[in-house]
């Protein structure tokens, strides 16, 4: 069948500054796609519609990451009523929970990008979760949360569970599950996310191996731990954003309509 369609135009309807960050989502959506970031039509990525009101953007659920574009994106409030759903196909409701509730707890937070990746998956199954034994690791060192699974994330009351666990970080691993990064914009999300797999990846990778892993002493973590905060300080996520939004741009537009 023909790629899914919006029923009605979006772009002559919306406030330019919405029209912006639906490209950004749509963006993220066809980059995890390409770094193979997906499960099909599962997992959710979402960000803050710009304005006073608590609405935020999301997946329609049915569509494949590398189907998702700027007017395809879903507008909910933050209880959870459809404002916009230009596709008609609503949304995942485990991406509703998880996702209002980092929105509805934390002002500062305007993007969350969550993954069940197989490098993420198998992290979140170990008992002692992410270890420092590489330099994308470390860029998580005393910054990161765990959650229990409680099974599908249907249920409302998990969400105060969720928020008091992820507390002040900008990343979460949900045990036996998947992974959540999310950031004041796109970008810091996107930049977390980005090394949150390639250190689960890595882990796996070494571990598989067999050989003794040597893990970075507390000092030297923390150091690059310091290193990679500052690098967001100067920008760099917007960098890394911006190499990755012209590939994406190069190579598959279509995102942006």
């Amino acid at each position: 069948m023909n790629a899914i369609t919006p029923i009605a135009p979006v772009k002559e309807r919306v406030s330019a500054a919405e029209w912006e960050a639906r490209v950004k989502l749509a963006a993220a959506y066809r980059l995890a796609a390409r770094l193979r970031w997906t499960d099909h039509i599962y997992t959710h990525f979402s960000v803050r519609v710009p304005g006073p009101d608590r609405h935020f953007l999301i997946n329609p659920y049915g569509l494949a990451f590398d189907e998702i574009t700027a007017s395809s994106l879903v507008k909910v409030d933050i209880d959870g009523t459809l404002l916009d759903d230009p596709t008609g196909l609503g949304i995942n409701r485990a991406g509703y929970v998880i996702h209002s509730a980092i929105h509805r707890a934390r002002e500062h937070t305007h993007a969350v990008l969550h993954t069940h990746t197989t490098a993420g998956i198998g992290v979140s199954a170990q008992r002692d979760g992410l270890l420092m034994i590489s330099q994308h690791a470390t860029r998580f060192h005393k910054r990161l949360a765990y959650h229990d699974y409680e099974g599908i994330a249907l249920d409302l009351d998990e969400q105060q569970r969720l928020i008091a666990d992820i507390g002040e970080h900008d990343a979460l691993i949900l045990r036996n599950h998947g992974l959540l990064t999310s950031g004041r914009n796109i970008e810091e999300a996107f930049y977390n996310l980005y090394y949150l797999e390639r250190a689960c990846a890595a882990q796996l990778a070494a571990q598989s191996g067999g050989a003794a892993l040597h893990i970075l002493p507390e000092a030297v973590a923390e150091k690059a731990a310091r290193a990679f905060e500052d690098a967001v300080v100067q920008g760099r996520h917007h960098s890394h954003w911006d190499a990755y939004l012209r590939q994406l741009e190069r190579d598959d537009p279509g995102f942006a309509r």
